[in-house]
């Protein structure tokens, strides 16, 4: 019975990879770069460049960040599978 239970838990870990790569994660260092930069300029008192800045990273490269495809993301089934 527990050797059944291993092997099922064993074949769920070697189906799960984790689906962001190396250009989600520059493209979310470069969105929450971008927040920073407008936080600080909203600090100081811009009422020009930071509302941009920070729409721009909240709207726009944060989400961007999430949907790029990564190279190391497999979809769909491999050929090792049959």
């Amino acid at each position: 019975m527990a050797e059944k239970t291993n092997k099922a838990n064993a074949n769920v870990a070697d189906e799960f990879s984790w689906p962001f790569g190396t250009k989600n994660y520059v493209a979310l260092g470069v969105a929450t770069l971008v927040i920073i930069v407008g936080y600080v300029l909203l600090g100081q008192g811009s009422i020009t460049a930071a509302p941009i800045l920070l729409v721009l990273g909240y709207c726009i490269l944060i989400p961007i960040a999430l949907i790029i495809k990564s190279d190391n993301h497999k979809s769909g089934p491999t050929p090792s599978d049959n």
